[in-house]
């Protein structure tokens, strides 16, 4: 009986190795070294008309093989326009799908935009010739507000409203909210973030025998296949994509931007390699940043706490245009996880998406969980207080009970199993709850303001269901699988090699893991959502099924006895009546041997037949001065339930990173544009990522409730983190403030932003 749940040992990771020592093959390191650099000249004001932009100075440089702008795309036959998702207005409409240039036609409309691209022997060069390049831009008012009005960026959306999307049934919940006992609304802002990755975005192209390879730090290779082909109008057989290694993703690197076309259409027309690689205040300018939304979120209550509907009403920015996701983000992703854990049916969401003069928002960590997961654990909180109940209590009342599993959501999503209030349990053990009262006390004799907040989220995983795997082994005995995801940092390498060993018995360190090479491996779907661990060890599974069932009736052979005596313990293939005990790899020698061939390489494509929801409570504790605003988290708990984990040490690893994330979001980052969307929030000296003093130790338990949605009981981790973090810290803050009368606390939680919210509170409350 093969063990379909992998050993769940904590092993180190194997890629860190190279990492930490200097020899990781990122795209910055390995362009080939005869390429020439591209430089783009990039807007310098938010919203205006292009009079003129005059490039002929700038190709007369030294150096300089070639300019290109707008006009020079499309006179090579190159369809501009980017891609992005729409969604449907309530109306029945489509969003607006406004064009996205890859590089600006006859407007700019963010700072940061790319206007033209120079091709040079040398990045000095290119820099040099973009300043002669001559261009005449006439200001128009900046639009930066989430409301209808102001100046039109897109003919498509007059009042720069590009959808009015809604779900669930609005005259039910409207008639509960009539006949509630009581009701409890809170507005909530959802701060703009800047993702910024160890590894800025780059890439390189070359002709490779008349195709054209282009190599980008990205998480996945087939969306960026199918485009390009697309866009320079040749056979996807003429496209290879490949993924070298990528220093963080989270989101930002998952879709198509305007770069990567222009680079290839350069190596395809001048017959040499190019390479470009953002520097770090050009990524912050330009790069799709993440959140960026308000939402008023209500609830109704019975008489016995239970709650009876929740309307969401969310304005959400897009920025100057549609984003590869943008539109589906705060719509169809928030609304997978609106009602969260609790057991309500009634529900509206109500979505209006913006244009502004600010760049593209789109995926970071989450994707549209996080966000509404924050609203519902913010609102949840404020009702604890209104009615008078401890936090934990109303969430026991509210929970979907383990007996109600598998459940239906107001929104559709099938939760398989949970056991919400087990997990919530062992937080409040875990967090030590009981002492809180006690340090409370203590730091209120010192003049410190200690507060108390949890969040318990859930997470719908997303992403392609099918994935590929590909199993070969090598003459040298060593055995290469080849995966359909993409490595940005999670440890893949580790994990999918550690799996196929549990799965195979053989060797770990026998095993390299292929990835993003769209050569390599017929089909993937890349890395996003979360996705990677459950569907790409789905695919294992289904390739060491179909290798198994490949090398049975040969072994039989070899043994002598009937196929069906066969067996395979996920170690060695055995028989009644033989001696012979192959491993995968002394089958693979013999087979080899014996010239058999066809059973040296398996592939096979497998699909999850539903999505996993992982979910978990998480608590923080922090501590304020009331005199400077500081905020400090103090404690931070997690308690998870992943289902099955693979390796327990990584999944911990993926939390960690995870509230480090939501933690930045909350207490130091922002993103700020001025009046005329400038951003002012450039450079490190001004964009706050959070520091190692801004971290608590976390504690992680897992509690786990094995999914029934795959095979291995599984449920997606690299993500939850987040989810659970902005809610907690948010809460802990409001929970510390609230004794002095602050009844209105948005993230970020900066000292001057605390320090004025309590000036401005009115007097403490009796």
């Amino acid at each position: 009986m093969m063990d379909k749940f992998g050993k769940s040992q904590p092993v180190k990771r194997v890629e860190d190795q190279r990492f930490l020592t200097g020899q990781g093959r990122y795209v910055d390191d390995i362009a080939p070294v005869d390429a020439l650099h591209a430089f783009y000249l990039r807007s310098p004001v938010a919203h205006a008309t292009i009079v003129s932009l005059d490039v002929a100075e700038a190709r007369q440089v030294e150096g300089v093989v070639a300019v290109y702008t707008i006009e020079d795309m499309e006179a090579a036959g190159v369809d501009i326009a980017l891609p992005g998702t729409v969604v449907d207005n309530r109306d029945g409409t489509m969003g607006a799908a406004p064009l996205r240039p890859m590089l600006a036609k006859g407007r700019v409309r963010y700072v940061g935009e790319p206007m033209a691209v120079i091709f040079a022997e040398t990045l000095t060069q290119a820099r040099d010739a973009a300043e002669l390049i001559e261009y005449d831009l006439e200001d128009l008012p900046a639009k930066l507000d989430l409301a209808r009005g102001g100046a039109t960026l897109h003919d498509e959306a007059p009042d720069n409203l590009a959808f009015d999307w809604g779900l669930g049934d609005e005259a039910a919940t409207e008639a509960a909210f009539a006949a509630a006992a009581k009701t409890v609304s809170l507005e909530v802002g959802d701060n703009r973030i800047i993702v910024n990755s160890m590894e800025p975005r780059g890439c390189y192209a070359e002709m490779q025998d008349g195709r054209i390879h282009l190599a980008f730090n990205g998480q996945g290779v087939w969306g960026m296949k199918a485009l390009l082909a697309s866009a320079l109008g040749v056979s996807p057989d003429d496209v290879r994509i490949t993924n070298p290694d990528v220093g963080g993703g989270f989101g930002m690197k998952s879709g198509p931007y305007p770069e990567y076309f222009s680079v290839a259409l350069g190596a395809r027309l001048l017959g040499r390699p190019v390479r470009w690689m953002a520097d770090r205040s050009e990524a912050m300018m330009a790069d799709n940043g993440g959140r960026d939304l308000v939402s008023l979120a209500e609830l109704a209550f019975d008489a016995d706490n239970r709650i009876t509907a929740y309307r969401v009403t969310t304005r959400c920015n897009l920025g100057a245009y549609n984003s590869n996701y943008g539109q589906p983000i705060q719509t169809q992703l928030f609304a997978r996880v609106l009602m969260g854990t609790y057991d309500v049916q009634t529900t509206w969401l109500a979505v209006e998406g913006y244009y502004t003069n600010t760049a593209q928002v789109d995926a970071y960590r989450g994707a549209g969980r996080p966000e509404a997961i924050y609203v519902l654990e913010r609102v949840m909180d404020r009702a604890a207080r209104e009615l008078g109940l401890d936090p934990m209590e109303l969430r026991r009342i509210n929970f979907i009970k383990p007996d109600q599993f598998p459940y239906v959501s107001a929104t559709g999503e099938n939760y398989d199993v949970g056991d919400f209030d087990k997990v919530m349990s062992r937080a409040v053990a875990e967090a030590d709850l009981a002492g809180f009262a006690a340090r409370r006390a203590g730091d209120m004799d010192k003049g410190m303001l200690r507060g108390q907040g949890i969040c318990y989220y859930i997470e719908s995983i997303l992403g392609d269901p099918s994935e590929t795997a590909k199993v070969e082994f090598h003459e040298d005995g060593t055995v290469s699988i080849y995966v359909g995801t993409q490595s940005n940092g999670q440890g893949h390498e580790t994990v999918f090699a550690q799996f196929l060993a549990d799965q195979t018995g053989i060797p770990a360190d026998l095993i390299r893991v292929v990835q993003g090479d769209s050569d390599l491996i017929a089909k993937g779907g890349g890395t996003g959502g979360s996705r990677s661990v459950t569907t790409q060890n789905t695919a294992t599974l289904a390739t060491v099924d179909a290798m198994v069932a490949a090398y049975v009736p040969y072994l039989a052979d070899k043994m002598g006895v009937a196929p069906e005596d066969v067996s395979f313990d996920a170690e060695t293939f055995r028989a009644p009546g033989s001696n012979m005990t192959p491993t995968l790899i002394e089958a693979a020698e013999m087979a080899r041997a014996d010239g058999r061939d066809d059973l040296l390489v398996h592939q096979e494509t497998a699909e999850l037949p539903g999505r996993s929801y992982p979910n978990g409570c998480h608590v923080a504790e922090v501590v304020i001065d009331p005199d400077t605003g500081v905020v400090t988290l103090d404690r931070y708990t997690v308690v998870d339930d992943f289902g099955n984990l693979i390796n327990p040490m990584l999944a911990e690893g993926q939390v960690h990173g995870g509230v480090a994330q939501g933690v930045g979001q909350a207490l130091t980052e922002h993103v700020v544009y001025d009046e005329d969307g400038q951003l002012l929030t450039a450079t490190f000296m001004d964009y706050a990522m959070p520091r190692a003093s801004d971290m608590p130790m976390v504690s992680f338990t897992s509690e786990p409730v094995p999914s029934k949605a795959n095979l291995m009981g599984m449920k997606g981790c690299g993500e939850a983190g987040t989810v659970g973090a902005l809610a907690a810290v948010s809460n802990a803050v409001q929970d510390a403030l609230w004794d002095l009368g602050v009844r209105q606390a948005d993230m970020p939680f900066t000292p001057m932003k605390v320090w004025e919210m309590l000036k401005d509170a009115p007097v403490a409350a009796e």
